[in-house]
């Protein structure tokens, strides 16, 4: 049942059941505790012998662990699903539309709606990428947009991930999985499938390619190596796709092209689809240690010889300051308001803006404008008084490391526990494939799932889990 302050997606604010649920409660309704228990563990031991794990940075022991998953999912009408779909286009239509202009005329600061510094003094724009046209003009060829909700038709954008977003691989796992523990599930719903998403991605990949190779295209996928904490996803896609999963040290540049080591000498490459960051992708243009990357492959790049996806210089766009002005950046380069509402957004940069933040550190969610996963932020409400002491000598030291938020009431969805269906917190991250022939959104997404009763953090760093997420045909 749900908890009174929060909506939640089941039961609503009023514990009445709603619609896109109804057809999943009558099943469970009907099903024997005892045998959802034993599916339950059914499904962690599937999780085990598949190898889902991540790693955790930082602790010693037990860096790799296994998702932790629940058997209830998260039902999406597809009316509500229309309506993301229409906000989440328009925002990555405006965001390739920002990388281009930040990398040509900086229209957008010239219109002062952009302070030059917040583009020109990041650390994530490269000015290696100034002047580059990437092929078939796309910067975000793969972006996930994470999205919470507060209410029957509010969803909220809590961050855009347009560097090399994670976690589709166990979108495809949680849905495998459910699929063959729960079969008639979903013979008596009409849940819209997400199991072609490889294919989409290699087609999309594969659109994106230069220009006049005359052939069809190679696609692989670069991995950092074993160590890194998405490795399953890397090489997961790599095999469902049916193409290469390479590291640095299999590429080199051969006759000005990227070129992989088979046992018949090297094979021309013509898009890669990177999972390491920019920082590491060619030590003669970036970090000279780098052992992770392709020395020279950025001059093949330049050239429009090689499609790296995502482009070299996106990250930027995940940046939590620049987040503050998708506003802006949207009606900027759409000629429209935002169909997807931001949240409230302060740049501690800004002395009023820190001000308040200081004199507000026990009420809000205070983050690192580069961080990621869960690691590095505040969360005022559930923070001791020596944690917000420790974090307000952060701000006051690097007060533009960081943004902050206020604490929103995130929509609940029952994960079933001991006791029965009990609400936990989650957000959404749906999946977005971009090429010069279009957009295209995976129907679903990665639902995360905050496992501790009253825990706002989702992430697995944080003792998250997923669910399956449906979006029903109708």
């Amino acid at each position: 049942m749900s908890e009174n302050q929060y909506f939640d997606e089941m039961w609503g604010h009023n514990e009445a059941l709603r619609e896109p649920y109804r057809g999943f409660h009558t099943w469970f309704d009907e099903e024997n505790p005892a045998r959802l228990r034993a599916k339950q563990r059914e499904a962690e031991e599937i999780f085990r012998l598949t190898g889902i794990t991540f790693n955790v940075y930082g602790r010693a022991e037990a860096e790799e662990r296994l998702i932790p998953f629940d058997i209830i999912p998260r039902i999406i009408s597809g009316p509500e699903w229309a309506k993301l779909c229409r906000g989440i286009e328009q925002r990555v239509r405006a965001i390739n539309a920002f990388l281009y202009d930040i990398y040509h005329k900086q229209e957008i600061v010239k219109a002062g709606r952009i302070p030059a510094d917040m583009i020109n003094q990041n650390e994530a724009f490269l000015p290696q990428m100034i002047g580059v046209e990437p092929p078939g003009g796309v910067y975000t060829h793969i972006v996930g947009i994470d999205l919470v909700r507060t209410g029957p038709g509010e969803f909220f954008v809590l961050e855009d991930n347009a560097r090399t977003p994670s976690g589709v691989s166990y979108m495809l796992e949680n849905r495998e999985t459910m699929l063959q523990m729960f079969p008639e599930l979903f013979s008596k719903n009409r849940v819209q499938p997400v199991q072609d998403y490889p294919t989409h991605l290699h087609t999309s990949l594969a659109k994106c390619a230069p220009a006049g190779i005359g052939r069809k295209p190679v696609v692989a996928v670069l991995t950092p190596g074993i160590y890194n904490s998405a490795y399953f996803e890397h090489a997961f896609l790599a095999d469902q796709m049916g193409v290469e999963l390479v590291e640095g040290n299999d590429l080199q540049i051969v006759d000005g092209r990227v070129a992989m080591r088979t046992t018949r000498g090297y094979k021309p490459i013509d898009v890669i689809y990177r999972r390491i960051d920019d920082d590491f992708i060619d030590p003669l243009n970036f970090n000279p240690e780098s052992a992770l990357g392709v020395p020279g492959i950025m001059d093949v790049y330049r050239a429009g010889n090689v499609t790296i996806a995502n482009a070299p210089g996106t990250g930027i766009a995940d940046d939590k300051a620049i987040y503050s002005y998708m506003p802006d950046i949207v009606e900027f380069y759409t000629g429209e308001r935002p169909l997807l509402k931001n949240v409230p957004t302060w740049r501690c940069s800004e002395p009023q803006d820190l001000a308040y933040v200081l004199d507000n550190l026990a009420d809000l969610v205070v983050k690192e404008v580069h961080g990621s996963g869960g690691y590095g932020m505040l969360i005022g409400p559930t923070a001791s008084k020596k944690e917000i002491a420790t974090f307000r000598k952060k701000l006051q030291a690097r007060p533009g490391n960081y943004i902050a938020q206020p604490t929103l009431s995130l929509s609940t969805v029952p994960i079933f526990a001991k006791s029965g269906l009990t609400p936990r917190h989650v957000d959404l991250r749906p999946f977005v494939l971009v090429s010069p022939e279009g957009i295209k959104i995976t129907p679903g997404g990665l639902t995360r799932v905050a496992l501790k009763k009253g825990s706002l953090v989702v992430n697995s760093s944080q003792g998250g889990g997923t669910k399956d997420t449906w979006v029903l045909e109708d």
